[in-house]
């Protein structure tokens, strides 16, 4: 009977150890160690025979494999055998069997056995990475806590939660009137989470709209609980954020919960965003009245309809750059969080007197006036 090898006890000893540790499961220990020490003897052997490493551990036994195929003939006298060699073993051989002979492996020393450690690391380094990334999964789309511990020529890496897992933050995810530094605690939006072996990332925000939403649910226990809702969230990130909520309950204002006492909750969201200007916008199932109300804090005339998915809004001469915003900021806003394309008009501009005008001589004009 093969009395067992120190080697053997080793390997076990770190097996048992190993699986306690890091939670691995025993049969995915067993084919990582199988493939290390097959890995790790072909290295050190190299251009021998096939070999094939099976593992008992009951029995705590490590048996190594020499595998020959029959052939006619042989020309790798390492890995085949011929048919009339074959037949002296035992005459019930073919050519295209596979025979295995059993061995022990000799000066199978201190540099196989480093290889070996090597590879076994690296895998279950990986299969921790994996087993991590489970477990962020269901993170995608939500609001983390972190900190900032490295930044390089490109990205910010975070370090999230308990398993202080890294997240990384592009150029793009990040917010232009922010300045990060390293140590800096941060909440952030996870954006992505990828699992694609070496290229596994996790991608965080700060300039996601995302961001703002969470943020809002964790001020507001109405959006938690689900009584008031946020439909859309359009942002300019470190600028300007529109944000358009409704109320599930005829009994509880929405634009109300959303601000707080004195402004508590939505200064909140303002100061975590560093002061960014936050719009809330009572959402409205008639496109017309919601762009209204998502040209705020600009006051509006009236909205028409001019096509496809376009529309005419018209606001008093003085209030007009105020409607359009820096940049066409506000008007662009307005847009992405109606869905709508707004060309927004001056009382007194010949296109809005043209269109109003021909709007008048119309029965079925669709129109929001100012009613307010």
């Amino acid at each position: 009977m093969k009395k067992k090898t120190e080697q053997e006890e080793n390997f076990f000893a770190a097996l048992t150890d190993l699986v306690a540790e890091k939670g691995i499961s025993e049969e995915a220990f067993i084919e990582t160690l199988k493939n290390a020490l097959t890995s790790a003897y072909k290295k050190q052997f190299e251009g021998g025979a096939e070999i094939v490493v099976e593992l008992d551990p009951e029995k705590g036994k490590i048996v190594y494999k020499a595998l020959r195929y029959v052939v006619e003939e042989v020309e790798d006298k390492d890995k085949e055998i011929s048919l009339e060699e074959a037949k002296e073993i035992d005459a019930k051989y073919e050519v295209g069997d596979v025979i295995e002979t059993t061995f022990i492996p000799k000066n199978f020393g201190r540099i196989a056995a480093q290889t070996a450690k090597q590879v076994i690391l690296q895998k279950l380094h990986e299969a921790e990475r994996d087993s991590t990334f489970s477990a962020f999964s269901d993170k995608e789309g939500e609001l983390m806590e972190g900190i900032i511990r490295k930044i390089d020529d490109r990205n910010v890496y975070v370090e999230l939660g308990d398993k202080k897992i890294e997240g990384v933050m592009p150029p793009q995810d990040r917010t232009p009137t922010e300045r990060y530094a390293v140590g800096d605690k941060i909440k952030v939006f996870v954006k992505r989470v990828k699992n694609s072996g070496k290229n596994s990332q996790i991608v965080v925000s700060r300039s996601a709209a995302g961001l703002v939403k969470k943020l809002f649910e964790q001020q507001v226990p109405e959006i938690a609980q689900g009584i008031v809702e946020v439909k859309e969230v359009a942002r300019e990130a470190g600028y300007r954020t529109k944000i358009a909520i409704m109320s599930n309950d005829s009994r509880v204002d929405a634009v109300g919960a959303c601000v707080g006492n004195r402004g508590s909750r939505v200064n909140a969201v303002v100061e975590e965003l560093g002061g960014e200007k936050i719009d809330i916008i009572l959402w409205n199932e008639d496109p017309l009245v919601f762009i209204y109300k998502a040209l705020s804090p600009a006051t509006v005339n009236s909205v028409t309809v001019k096509g496809e998915r376009s529309a005419m809004a018209v606001v008093p001469d003085d209030k007009l750059s105020l409607a359009i915003g820096r940049d066409g900021q506000n008007a662009r806003l307005a847009a992405r969080l109606t869905g709508w394309k707004i060309d927004v008009k001056s009382a007194s501009s010949p296109e809005a007197q043209a269109l109003l005008a021909a709007n008048a001589e119309e029965e079925d004009y669709e129109e929001i006036a100012d009613e307010e």
